[in-house]
């Protein structure tokens, strides 16, 4: 493992139009955006391995979990990291909680759901950007490893991550918090489960949270926007491998335009917490996020929309070998910062 992260960082500190060429010869131009030639260069090896598609469920999590140890960076100095038990919804499921040295005592607890169509992922996935979120946001921050389809499908996932919540908002002091003030946040399939809590906690009449953190987020599996046509065949996330996910997460009861499943299709977004929806240029799911971020803004919801143009899905994993990513990681985790102090509007 230390020998191949050493060839990539090798690899990937190679000049642009060095791994250009190695990538095929030409820059990537695809919907008016232009892929950063690090990222085209891993979306260019990875067509030699087989798709996740292709794998079993248990087989794609150990492909991809062997990717991201390649392609994450470290976790970040001066955060203290500790592994947990929470219960969820049918039971203990794991959580890692990580602090700051320098916590703000006003800072919401985040809690935080990983990536993974809901069948992929877990606690590792996500370890060097939960630390640098809680670094620069100087909040403590609460990484949920929920159960995973289909083993457990829809709404399995999803229940663990809101009992996870509702066990977090009674123990914000556990993670040095004020009492009951929390955030959520997640990405892919975990940004469908923040965007999900904030309707269910308005559904049920519970508190929203001070803040909902949206990356790349997975709104809308009942239809397809332009995007899904345009980056069909993206790395890491292809129209291909969101179908394989969906049909191992949703049961053939399950209806795809359920709020639940598909936030989008919630009829009033009003009164839902404010927003930092974040998107990838390369990636299937871009539109989606947009729209969702222009239908909360419509409804009065504060919301800030970022999208990082020359990046693809997943980018928050691969922080150690494309520095555009660790820029963009450090960069939202200070845009969430800004959402704690109240500067979106």
């Amino acid at each position: 493992m230390d020998v191949q992260k050493l060839v990539i960082k090798v690899l990937m500190s190679l000049p642009a139009p060095v791994l250009r060429l190695m990538s095929g010869g030409s820059a990537v131009y695809q919907g008016g955006r232009t892929l950063d030639p690090r990222f085209q260069f891993l979306a260019a090896s990875g067509r030699s391995a087989p798709p996740l598609s292709s794998l079993t469920p248990p087989e794609a999590r150990a492909a991809a979990a062997h990717g991201a140890a390649l392609l994450a960076a470290a976790a970040e100095p001066g955060v203290r990291i500790e592994n947990l038990s929470a219960p969820g919804a049918e039971g203990e499921v794991k959580v890692r909680a990580y602090r700051p040295a320098d916590q703000d005592p006003d800072a919401p607890l985040v809690v935080y759901a990983h990536m993974g169509g809901g069948v992929i992922g877990d606690l590792e996935t996500h370890h060097a950007f939960c630390s640098i979120l809680a670094r620069l946001a100087r909040c403590p921050v609460l990484s949920v490893d929920y159960r995973l389809a289909p083993e457990h499908r829809f709404p399995a996932g999803l229940e663990d991550v809101l009992a996870v919540w509702r066990w977090a908002r009674d123990n914000t002091a556990r993670f040095g918090a004020e009492s009951g003030r929390m955030a959520v946040a997640g990405d892919s399939m975990g940004g469908n489960f923040a965007a999900v809590l904030c309707q269910e906690m308005k559904r049920n009449g519970e508190p929203q949270p001070a803040l909902q953190v949206l990356i790349y987020p997975a709104v809308d599996v009942a239809s397809e926007t332009q995007s899904m046509t345009t980056y069909a065949d993206a790395y890491p996330l292809s129209r291909e491998i969101m179908s394989w996910f969906m049909d191992h997460y949703m049961g053939a009861q399950d209806d795809p335009a359920d709020p639940r499943l598909s936030p989008i299709r919630e009829p009033d977004l009003s009164g839902l917490a404010p927003a930092i929806v974040v998107t990838a240029g390369f990636d299937p799911l871009v539109d989606q996020g947009e729209a969702y971020a222009r239908m909360l803004k419509a409804a009065g919801v504060p919301v800030l929309y970022r999208c990082y143009d020359a990046l693809g899905h997943g980018f928050t994993a691969f922080g150690g070998a494309i520095p555009a990513a660790d820029i963009a990681c450090r960069e939202i985790a200070g845009l969430v910062r800004q959402g704690f102090e109240g500067m979106i509007s």
